[in-house]
Protein backbone atom coordinates (compact mmCIF):
# COMPACT_ATOMS: atom_id res chain seq x y z
CA UNK A 1 0.00 0.00 0.00
CA UNK A 2 1.45 3.39 -1.09
CA UNK A 3 0.64 6.64 -2.20
CA UNK A 4 0.87 7.38 -5.75
CA UNK A 5 2.76 10.48 -6.90
CA UNK A 6 1.10 12.36 -10.04
CA UNK A 7 -2.90 11.44 -9.24
CA UNK A 8 -4.93 13.19 -6.76
CA UNK A 9 -5.14 11.13 -3.64
CA UNK A 10 -8.85 11.30 -3.80
CA UNK A 11 -8.91 9.04 -7.48
CA UNK A 12 -6.38 6.71 -5.58
CA UNK A 13 -9.29 3.91 -5.03
CA UNK A 14 -10.55 0.87 -6.74
CA UNK A 15 -13.12 -0.22 -8.81
CA UNK A 16 -14.98 -0.55 -5.45
CA UNK A 17 -14.05 2.98 -4.65
CA UNK A 18 -11.63 1.21 -1.75
CA UNK A 19 -8.37 2.71 -0.74
CA UNK A 20 -5.43 0.49 -0.36
CA UNK A 21 -7.84 -2.03 -0.77
CA UNK A 22 -9.26 -1.10 3.21
CA UNK A 23 -10.82 1.60 3.22
CA UNK A 24 -14.08 3.66 1.82
CA UNK A 25 -16.00 1.98 -0.32
CA UNK A 26 -19.73 2.42 -1.03
CA UNK A 27 -21.75 0.74 2.15
CA UNK A 28 -25.27 2.29 0.85
CA UNK A 29 -28.83 0.69 0.91
CA UNK A 30 -30.13 -0.22 -2.85
CA UNK A 31 -32.14 2.76 -2.80
CA UNK A 32 -29.13 4.95 -2.60
CA UNK A 33 -27.40 3.17 -5.48
CA UNK A 34 -29.02 5.52 -8.19
CA UNK A 35 -28.45 8.83 -6.90
CA UNK A 36 -25.14 8.04 -5.50
CA UNK A 37 -24.14 7.03 -9.10
CA UNK A 38 -25.90 10.20 -10.48
CA UNK A 39 -24.07 12.62 -8.01
CA UNK A 40 -20.82 10.70 -9.01
CA UNK A 41 -21.55 11.17 -13.03
CA UNK A 42 -22.78 14.67 -12.35
CA UNK A 43 -19.58 15.43 -10.36
CA UNK A 44 -16.91 13.65 -12.35
CA UNK A 45 -18.32 16.19 -15.63
CA UNK A 46 -18.23 19.41 -13.98
CA UNK A 47 -14.89 19.01 -11.99
CA UNK A 48 -13.48 18.98 -15.46
CA UNK A 49 -15.90 21.52 -16.73
CA UNK A 50 -13.91 24.76 -17.57
CA UNK A 51 -16.88 26.84 -17.16
CA UNK A 52 -18.47 25.30 -13.76
CA UNK A 53 -14.04 25.75 -12.26
CA UNK A 54 -14.87 29.28 -13.39
CA UNK A 55 -17.84 29.95 -11.85
CA UNK A 56 -16.35 27.93 -8.97
CA UNK A 57 -13.05 30.41 -8.48
CA UNK A 58 -15.69 33.36 -8.78
CA UNK A 59 -17.37 32.29 -5.87
CA UNK A 60 -14.39 31.17 -4.05
CA UNK A 61 -12.99 34.83 -4.48
CA UNK A 62 -15.84 37.42 -4.41
CA UNK A 63 -18.22 35.41 -1.95
CA UNK A 64 -16.02 33.38 0.43
CA UNK A 65 -13.11 36.01 -0.21
CA UNK A 66 -10.15 33.96 -0.95
CA UNK A 67 -6.85 33.77 -0.60
CA UNK A 68 -7.25 33.67 3.64
CA UNK A 69 -4.21 35.00 5.11
CA UNK A 70 -0.73 33.19 5.57
CA UNK A 71 1.27 35.04 8.78
CA UNK A 72 3.96 34.20 10.72
CA UNK A 73 3.16 33.63 14.24
CA UNK A 74 5.66 36.24 15.72
CA UNK A 75 5.32 36.45 19.43
CA UNK A 76 4.33 32.53 19.83
CA UNK A 77 7.62 31.90 17.95
CA UNK A 78 9.79 33.72 20.71
CA UNK A 79 8.07 32.27 23.54
CA UNK A 80 8.35 28.64 22.69
CA UNK A 81 11.90 28.94 20.78
CA UNK A 82 13.40 26.35 18.07
CA UNK A 83 10.98 26.09 15.18
CA UNK A 84 9.81 29.09 13.23
CA UNK A 85 5.52 28.97 13.83
CA UNK A 86 2.98 30.15 11.16
CA UNK A 87 -0.90 30.01 10.42
CA UNK A 88 -2.83 29.99 7.67
CA UNK A 89 -6.02 31.88 9.09
CA UNK A 90 -9.01 29.63 6.92
CA UNK A 91 -11.53 31.25 10.18
CA UNK A 92 -10.80 34.70 7.77
CA UNK A 93 -13.20 32.99 5.22
CA UNK A 94 -16.88 34.33 4.81
CA UNK A 95 -18.53 32.95 8.00
CA UNK A 96 -15.54 31.93 9.64
CA UNK A 97 -14.70 28.41 9.03
CA UNK A 98 -12.98 26.00 6.13
CA UNK A 99 -16.50 24.82 5.85
CA UNK A 100 -17.80 27.02 3.27
CA UNK A 101 -15.70 25.84 0.32
CA UNK A 102 -17.61 22.35 0.65
CA UNK A 103 -21.21 23.94 1.24
CA UNK A 104 -20.46 26.42 -1.64
CA UNK A 105 -19.92 23.77 -4.13
CA UNK A 106 -22.77 21.56 -3.01
CA UNK A 107 -24.66 24.12 -3.69
CA UNK A 108 -23.33 24.57 -6.77
CA UNK A 109 -24.08 21.35 -7.72
CA UNK A 110 -27.33 21.09 -6.10
CA UNK A 111 -28.36 23.62 -8.64
CA UNK A 112 -26.63 21.91 -11.54
CA UNK A 113 -28.68 19.02 -10.57
CA UNK A 114 -31.57 20.75 -10.85
CA UNK A 115 -32.83 20.41 -7.08
CA UNK A 116 -34.21 22.64 -5.19
CA UNK A 117 -33.65 21.26 -1.41
CA UNK A 118 -30.48 20.94 0.20
CA UNK A 119 -29.88 19.42 3.27
CA UNK A 120 -26.79 18.42 5.40
CA UNK A 121 -25.43 17.72 9.03
CA UNK A 122 -22.80 19.61 11.77
CA UNK A 123 -21.18 18.60 14.97
CA UNK A 124 -19.45 22.36 15.86
CA UNK A 125 -22.06 23.86 13.93
CA UNK A 126 -19.79 25.31 11.18
CA UNK A 127 -20.95 22.65 8.50
CA UNK A 128 -24.51 24.13 9.22
CA UNK A 129 -23.88 27.18 9.30
CA UNK A 130 -21.62 27.85 5.86
CA UNK A 131 -24.08 25.36 4.40
CA UNK A 132 -27.23 27.73 5.67
CA UNK A 133 -25.37 30.68 4.40
CA UNK A 134 -24.81 29.12 0.72
CA UNK A 135 -28.28 27.93 0.15
CA UNK A 136 -29.39 31.28 0.79
CA UNK A 137 -27.02 32.37 -1.47
CA UNK A 138 -28.13 30.34 -4.24
CA UNK A 139 -32.13 30.34 -3.34
CA UNK A 140 -31.78 27.03 -1.78
CA UNK A 141 -34.28 25.41 0.84
CA UNK A 142 -32.22 23.97 3.78
CA UNK A 143 -32.89 21.83 6.52
CA UNK A 144 -29.92 21.19 9.34
CA UNK A 145 -29.45 17.93 11.20
CA UNK A 146 -27.46 18.57 14.64
CA UNK A 147 -27.13 16.75 17.47
CA UNK A 148 -28.93 18.10 21.06
CA UNK A 149 -26.04 17.80 22.83
CA UNK A 150 -24.28 20.13 19.83
CA UNK A 151 -27.27 22.74 19.85
CA UNK A 152 -26.88 23.58 23.65
CA UNK A 153 -22.86 24.16 23.48
CA UNK A 154 -22.74 25.47 20.04
CA UNK A 155 -25.19 28.57 20.82
CA UNK A 156 -23.72 31.26 18.33
CA UNK A 157 -23.90 28.65 15.34
CA UNK A 158 -27.47 27.59 15.89
CA UNK A 159 -28.39 31.27 15.99
CA UNK A 160 -26.89 31.82 12.38
CA UNK A 161 -28.43 28.85 10.94
CA UNK A 162 -31.62 30.12 12.06
CA UNK A 163 -31.37 34.00 10.87
CA UNK A 164 -30.13 32.30 7.53
CA UNK A 165 -33.83 30.65 7.51
CA UNK A 166 -32.59 26.97 7.73
CA UNK A 167 -34.85 24.19 8.92
CA UNK A 168 -32.45 23.10 12.45
CA UNK A 169 -33.94 19.36 13.44
CA UNK A 170 -32.55 18.60 16.44
CA UNK A 171 -31.55 15.22 16.85
CA UNK A 172 -32.09 13.12 20.23
CA UNK A 173 -31.39 9.69 19.56
CA UNK A 174 -27.43 8.11 20.31
CA UNK A 175 -25.48 10.58 21.90
CA UNK A 176 -26.84 13.65 20.55
CA UNK A 177 -23.89 14.46 18.35
CA UNK A 178 -22.28 14.72 15.29
CA UNK A 179 -22.29 11.00 14.56
CA UNK A 180 -25.94 10.63 15.04
CA UNK A 181 -26.81 13.94 13.00
CA UNK A 182 -24.83 12.07 9.83
CA UNK A 183 -27.10 9.15 10.35
CA UNK A 184 -30.37 10.96 10.49
CA UNK A 185 -29.35 13.07 7.48
CA UNK A 186 -28.98 10.10 5.64
CA UNK A 187 -32.11 8.52 6.67
CA UNK A 188 -33.78 12.02 5.45
CA UNK A 189 -31.88 11.77 2.59
CA UNK A 190 -32.91 8.11 1.53
CA UNK A 191 -36.62 9.31 1.53
CA UNK A 192 -36.20 12.65 -0.24
CA UNK A 193 -33.35 12.13 -2.35
CA UNK A 194 -35.36 13.09 -5.92
CA UNK A 195 -35.94 16.35 -4.91
CA UNK A 196 -32.99 17.01 -2.46
CA UNK A 197 -29.49 17.09 -2.50
CA UNK A 198 -26.89 16.07 0.21
CA UNK A 199 -24.54 17.82 1.68
CA UNK A 200 -22.10 15.30 3.83
CA UNK A 201 -20.08 18.49 5.98
CA UNK A 202 -16.96 16.53 5.97
CA UNK A 203 -14.96 13.90 4.17
CA UNK A 204 -16.85 10.72 5.23
CA UNK A 205 -19.66 9.17 4.38
CA UNK A 206 -19.85 6.96 0.10
CA UNK A 207 -17.26 7.83 -2.00
CA UNK A 208 -18.60 10.08 -4.21
CA UNK A 209 -18.94 13.22 -0.72
CA UNK A 210 -15.50 12.38 0.49
CA UNK A 211 -14.06 13.12 -3.54
CA UNK A 212 -16.55 16.36 -3.47
CA UNK A 213 -15.55 17.72 0.11
CA UNK A 214 -11.31 16.83 -0.38
CA UNK A 215 -11.85 18.86 -4.32
CA UNK A 216 -13.62 21.63 -2.62
CA UNK A 217 -11.58 22.31 0.25
CA UNK A 218 -8.15 21.98 -1.76
CA UNK A 219 -8.73 25.34 -2.37
CA UNK A 220 -6.73 25.66 0.82
CA UNK A 221 -3.73 24.27 0.00
CA UNK A 222 -3.37 25.85 -3.58
CA UNK A 223 -3.39 29.10 -1.95
CA UNK A 224 -0.70 27.97 0.75
CA UNK A 225 1.06 26.42 -2.14
CA UNK A 226 1.92 30.31 -3.66
CA UNK A 227 2.13 31.97 -0.49
CA UNK A 228 4.84 29.47 0.88
CA UNK A 229 6.64 30.07 -2.64
CA UNK A 230 5.95 34.14 -2.62
CA UNK A 231 7.59 34.23 1.35
CA UNK A 232 10.35 31.27 1.17
CA UNK A 233 10.84 31.38 -2.34
CA UNK A 234 10.23 27.62 -2.53
CA UNK A 235 9.04 24.73 -0.76
CA UNK A 236 10.81 24.68 2.81
CA UNK A 237 13.02 21.04 3.57
CA UNK A 238 11.82 21.48 7.02
CA UNK A 239 8.26 21.68 6.67
CA UNK A 240 5.26 20.63 8.90
CA UNK A 241 1.85 21.25 8.32
CA UNK A 242 -0.26 20.88 11.54
CA UNK A 243 -3.75 20.30 11.54
CA UNK A 244 -6.84 19.25 14.06
CA UNK A 245 -8.54 15.55 12.31
CA UNK A 246 -12.25 15.25 13.25
CA UNK A 247 -13.78 13.89 9.79
CA UNK A 248 -10.74 15.19 8.08
CA UNK A 249 -11.89 17.57 5.75
CA UNK A 250 -9.29 20.50 6.92
CA UNK A 251 -6.81 18.52 6.57
CA UNK A 252 -7.26 17.10 3.58
CA UNK A 253 -7.83 20.73 2.12
CA UNK A 254 -4.81 21.55 3.93
CA UNK A 255 -2.65 19.04 2.84
CA UNK A 256 -3.43 18.55 -0.82
CA UNK A 257 -1.30 20.14 -3.15
CA UNK A 258 1.60 19.28 -0.69
CA UNK A 259 0.96 15.26 -1.51
CA UNK A 260 4.13 14.62 -3.62
CA UNK A 261 6.50 16.89 -1.40
CA UNK A 262 8.58 16.21 1.42
CA UNK A 263 6.49 17.64 3.62
CA UNK A 264 5.71 16.37 7.14
CA UNK A 265 1.81 15.77 7.43
CA UNK A 266 1.19 15.92 11.33
CA UNK A 267 -3.00 15.15 12.23
CA UNK A 268 -3.96 16.13 15.80
CA UNK A 269 -7.53 14.21 17.02
CA UNK A 270 -9.22 14.92 20.04
CA UNK A 271 -7.60 12.99 22.63
CA UNK A 272 -10.87 13.53 25.35
CA UNK A 273 -10.67 14.72 28.93
CA UNK A 274 -7.42 14.56 30.68
CA UNK A 275 -8.04 11.02 32.93
CA UNK A 276 -10.63 9.70 31.33
CA UNK A 277 -10.98 6.40 29.15
CA UNK A 278 -13.39 8.64 26.68
CA UNK A 279 -11.38 10.35 23.64
CA UNK A 280 -12.57 10.54 20.00
CA UNK A 281 -9.28 9.35 18.34
CA UNK A 282 -9.59 6.22 16.66
CA UNK A 283 -6.36 6.44 14.59
CA UNK A 284 -3.99 7.41 17.57
CA UNK A 285 -5.99 4.62 19.70
CA UNK A 286 -5.32 1.82 17.55
CA UNK A 287 -9.01 1.21 16.71
CA UNK A 288 -10.15 -1.50 14.49
CA UNK A 289 -11.39 -0.87 11.00
CA UNK A 290 -15.65 -0.93 10.92
CA UNK A 291 -18.23 0.43 8.49
CA UNK A 292 -19.52 3.85 9.46
CA UNK A 293 -22.00 5.96 7.81
CA UNK A 294 -21.07 3.77 4.11
CA UNK A 295 -17.53 3.63 4.23
CA UNK A 296 -14.72 1.07 5.88
CA UNK A 297 -12.52 2.93 8.46
CA UNK A 298 -11.06 3.11 11.92
CA UNK A 299 -14.02 3.47 14.17
CA UNK A 300 -13.61 3.72 18.19
CA UNK A 301 -15.57 0.79 18.83
CA UNK A 302 -16.35 -1.91 21.98
CA UNK A 303 -15.54 -5.19 21.65
CA UNK A 304 -18.87 -6.52 20.28
CA UNK A 305 -17.77 -4.35 17.46
CA UNK A 306 -20.17 -1.67 18.29
CA UNK A 307 -19.86 2.33 18.47
CA UNK A 308 -18.22 3.46 21.62
CA UNK A 309 -19.27 6.48 23.49
CA UNK A 310 -16.55 9.82 21.96
CA UNK A 311 -16.34 12.99 24.19
CA UNK A 312 -14.28 16.05 23.02
CA UNK A 313 -14.33 20.00 24.47
CA UNK A 314 -14.74 19.99 20.30
CA UNK A 315 -17.92 19.38 18.92
CA UNK A 316 -15.96 19.41 15.42
CA UNK A 317 -14.14 16.44 16.79
CA UNK A 318 -16.18 14.90 18.49
CA UNK A 319 -16.98 11.86 15.86
CA UNK A 320 -16.17 8.08 16.27
CA UNK A 321 -15.16 7.35 13.00
CA UNK A 322 -12.24 9.50 10.54
CA UNK A 323 -12.27 10.10 6.88
CA UNK A 324 -10.96 6.84 4.67
CA UNK A 325 -8.41 9.40 3.08
CA UNK A 326 -6.96 9.70 6.77
CA UNK A 327 -7.05 5.24 7.43
CA UNK A 328 -5.11 5.70 3.91
CA UNK A 329 -2.70 8.08 5.06
CA UNK A 330 -1.83 6.59 8.17
CA UNK A 331 -1.41 2.81 6.43
CA UNK A 332 0.77 4.62 3.66
CA UNK A 333 3.04 6.64 6.73
CA UNK A 334 2.16 9.56 4.97
CA UNK A 335 0.83 11.36 7.72
CA UNK A 336 2.08 11.20 11.59
CA UNK A 337 -1.16 11.17 14.07
CA UNK A 338 -1.21 11.92 17.42
CA UNK A 339 -3.91 13.70 19.85
CA UNK A 340 -4.29 16.60 22.20
CA UNK A 341 -6.51 16.39 25.44
CA UNK A 342 -9.17 19.06 26.39
CA UNK A 343 -6.98 20.62 28.19
CA UNK A 344 -3.89 20.71 25.92
CA UNK A 345 -6.41 22.62 24.01
CA UNK A 346 -7.56 24.86 25.76
CA UNK A 347 -4.46 25.58 27.31
CA UNK A 348 -3.47 26.25 23.35
CA UNK A 349 -6.49 28.79 22.43
CA UNK A 350 -5.07 30.72 26.23
CA UNK A 351 -1.57 31.02 24.81
CA UNK A 352 -2.04 31.62 20.88
CA UNK A 353 -4.72 34.01 21.47
CA UNK A 354 -2.74 35.61 24.45
CA UNK A 355 0.45 36.28 21.84
CA UNK A 356 -1.53 36.30 18.65
CA UNK A 357 -4.09 38.85 16.80
CA UNK A 358 -5.94 35.43 16.08
CA UNK A 359 -8.62 33.76 17.78
CA UNK A 360 -8.80 29.70 17.15
CA UNK A 361 -11.57 27.70 17.80
CA UNK A 362 -11.81 24.44 19.77
CA UNK A 363 -10.71 22.42 16.75
CA UNK A 364 -7.46 23.86 15.65
CA UNK A 365 -6.54 24.51 19.16
CA UNK A 366 -5.73 21.07 19.09
CA UNK A 367 -3.29 21.44 15.98
CA UNK A 368 -1.77 24.51 17.98
CA UNK A 369 -1.18 22.46 20.81
CA UNK A 370 0.84 19.96 19.26
CA UNK A 371 2.98 22.83 17.41
CA UNK A 372 3.70 23.66 21.52
CA UNK A 373 5.07 20.52 22.31
CA UNK A 374 7.01 20.16 19.80
CA UNK A 375 8.32 23.53 18.89
CA UNK A 376 11.43 23.83 21.14
CA UNK A 377 12.28 20.92 20.32
CA UNK A 378 13.00 21.83 16.44
CA UNK A 379 15.65 23.53 14.86
CA UNK A 380 15.61 27.14 14.03
CA UNK A 381 15.45 26.28 10.20
CA UNK A 382 11.78 24.31 10.69
CA UNK A 383 8.89 25.73 9.63
CA UNK A 384 5.64 24.56 11.21
CA UNK A 385 2.50 25.96 9.84
CA UNK A 386 -0.51 25.20 11.42
CA UNK A 387 -4.42 25.40 9.74
CA UNK A 388 -6.43 28.09 12.22
CA UNK A 389 -9.33 26.42 10.09
CA UNK A 390 -12.04 28.14 12.72
CA UNK A 391 -13.01 31.09 14.60
CA UNK A 392 -13.70 30.78 18.60
CA UNK A 393 -17.22 32.80 18.67
CA UNK A 394 -18.97 29.31 18.13
CA UNK A 395 -16.66 28.19 21.17
CA UNK A 396 -17.00 31.45 24.16
CA UNK A 397 -19.77 29.71 26.20
CA UNK A 398 -17.63 26.76 26.53
CA UNK A 399 -14.55 29.03 26.64
CA UNK A 400 -15.93 31.71 29.86
CA UNK A 401 -16.98 28.42 31.75
CA UNK A 402 -13.60 26.63 31.72
CA UNK A 403 -11.40 29.57 31.79
CA UNK A 404 -13.36 31.71 33.62
CA UNK A 405 -13.14 34.55 30.93
CA UNK A 406 -13.83 34.96 26.70
CA UNK A 407 -11.51 37.49 24.74
CA UNK A 408 -11.29 37.44 20.92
Amino acid sequence: MKIKKGIPVIDQHDKNYMYGGKFGGNFIPETLKKPIDDLTKLFNKLRSDKKFLKERDYYFENYIGTPTPFIKLENLTRHLGGAQIYAKVVSEANGGAHKIYNATVHCLIAKKAGKKYIVGDTGAGYAGKMLSMAAKKFGLKCKIFMGAKDIKRQRPNVEAMKKNDADIVPVTSGSQTLVDAVSECMRYWVSNCDTTHMCVGSTVGPNIFIKICAWSTAQISRELVLQINEEFGNIPKKLQLLNCVGGGSSAMGFWNEFMDTNTIFVGVEAGGPKNSNLHAAPLTNGSKIGILHGAAQYVVQNKEGQISPTESISAGLDYPGISPLHCFLKDTKRARYTSATDEEALDAFRIVSKLENISPSLEPSHAFAEAIKIAPKLSKDTIIICNSCGDSQKDSDIIKKRLGVYKR
